[in-house]
């Protein structure tokens, strides 16, 4: 059955079937957790502070903290319609209701490819990390792959079981996030700081980058990647207590803790290395676990890498429920087959979920080629900007001609609220071009042209692949207008 809930969402479980319906079983501090551990400060960070400093310098510390308070922009509006709209699926829910069905299967695709991309890439560079921690020392695409893989697996199953056992590991794995992240900042901070605050803003342009300029505008689009994920929140909120009041708040918080985290831990590695150990830093390898080792002992290797593994842990398996809401809510509007709807005696969408670690698993096998994760990568970033920019964008547009008014959700901005909706539009459209923007200097010297060129060719074969999808479903209403009728 399709759902013809109000605009408010509170028609929703006298609408839709009730092996349609989720569980509402979070609370505030659930959605939090989840929208803190699918950022991922750690994930974040490590996967961009190595090519941060390749390609600027140095000095890009300015261009993390811009990009953080544009994001709480972005943020905000996202607040703003989840306070009115709280549904599964968020911002795809967000653009069909407001937008129309048409406008809501161009949101649905590009949210569903770009979380599936992340997530693919997640799993990857957390299945490096599961390997290292349980000694596995091969690095050949095929062996990486099989850990992503097995990492996707433990993902799956922690998105099987019960949902309390599910809330108790995303809120140890956040723990083991900040003790993993922030409290060894702290130490890097107070014991092992080597430049004066100076170097935080120091050096730009000095790498790849042609000119200050281009180091600047690089670093933004660099640091996109650990900033997205908080519209996770959204997405789970009709699994929420109290989602009008609470799921606005964790969008919110989420982000402004992962932010605070991500801007600590940028300025005590920046301030504790010298830029050649930072060049050699990514998500899969770390200049903090040889300082760890060599000032506490051989004991601590082990206990720090769980700490890590846990956080990825916990950061794949929120993007497993994050998507899998997606999907569920797409199917549940008859864009997706109808049986990944269905949910279980307890209220899970467990058809999704093996969907979408389904897709999640194909993707790995772009792991055999160094070059494609790359591109998996990038695509991930600048989609979810593009569905940032088309969140914000309907919002201004529905915002302008009435058809949306913010003033009937709990959360009231005020004459606030188009300025920071225009900012926020503007922003993203400017990020994801950014994003978008092919670099010479920010791949490998030898990068073929597809892989410049990776966001725009990706994200407009999805584009026209949903067109032709449209253009059918259009054919198929006019010739058989009945079944448009029953539906």
């Amino acid at each position: 059955m399709v759902s013809h809930e109000n605009l408010d969402g509170n028609s929703l479980a006298t609408t839709t079937s009730t092996s349609e319906t989720l569980r509402r079983s979070l609370t505030l501090w659930n959605s939090l957790t989840i929208g803190f551990a699918t950022v991922s400060p750690v994930a974040g960070l490590y996967a961009i502070i190595g090519v941060q400093t390749v390609v600027t310098g140095g000095g890009w510390f300015a261009a993390l903290a811009l990009c953080l308070v544009m994001q709480l922009l972005v943020a905000t509006v996202y607040a703003e319609l989840s306070s009115q709209i709280p549904i599964a699926g968020g911002a795809y829910k967000w653009a069909r209701k407001l937008g129309g069905a048409t406008t809501g299967t161009y949101a649905g695709a590009i949210y569903v490819s770009s979380t599936i991309a992340m997530l693919t890439t997640t799993a990857y560079t957390g299945g490096v990390w599961l390997a290292i921690f349980f000694g596995s020392t091969s690095g050949t695409g095929i062996t990486l792959v099989i850990w992503g893989a097995v990492f996707l697996l433990v993902c799956t199953i922690l998105n099987l079981v019960h949902v309390s056992v599910f809330k108790f590991l995303i809120s140890f794995g956040v723990y083991a996030e900040i003790i993993g992240s922030f409290g060894v900042a702290l130490l890097l901070f107070f014991f092992f700081r080597q430049h004066d605050f100076s170097e935080l803003f120091a050096h730009l342009g000095t790498g790849t980058a042609p000119s200050r300029t281009a180091a600047f505008l690089a670093a933004l689009a660099i640091s996109g990647w650990a900033f997205i994920g908080f519209d996770a929140c959204s997405t789970i909120a009709e699994e929420t207590h109290e989602p009008k009041r609470m799921v606005p708040r964790a969008i919110f918080f989420s982000l402004c803790m992962v932010g605070s985290v991500v801007l600590f831990n940028s300025a005590a590695l920046t301030l504790s290395f010298n830029r050649e150990t930072l060049q050699q830093t990514s998500a899969v390898s770390d200049p903090v676990t040889p300082v760890i080792v060599a000032n506490f002992g051989a004991w601590a290797e082990t206990p720090f890498l769980a700490i890590v593994m846990i956080a990825f842990l916990a950061c794949g398996s929120s993007m497993v429920q994050y998507t899998s809401r997606i999907v569920f809510s797409m199917a549940r509007e008859g864009s997706m087959p109808a049986i990944l709807s269905r949910v279980t005696s307890a209220g899970a969408p467990h058809n999704a979920v093996l969907f979408t670690v389904l897709l999640a698993t194909l993707g790995l096998l772009f792991g055999l080629n160094d070059e494609a994760v790359a591109t998996v990568l990038a695509f991930g970033t600048g989609g979810l900007y593009a569905m940032f920019a088309m969140t914000t964008g309907v919002g201004l547009y529905t915002r302008l001609t009435g058809r949306w008014d913010p003033s009937l959700g709990e959360l009231k901005l005020g004459t606030w609220g188009l300025p920071i909706n225009i900012a926020a539009f503007l922003w993203s459209i400017f990020e994801f071009l950014n994003i978008a923007w092919p670099r010479p200097y920010a791949t490998s010297p030898d990068a073929p042209w597809w892989q410049l060129w990776a966001v725009p060719l990706v994200l407009g074969s999805i584009l026209t692949a949903t067109t032709l999808y449209v253009l059918v479903g259009r054919n198929e209403t006019s010739a058989h207008p009945e079944k448009a009728e029953s539906r």
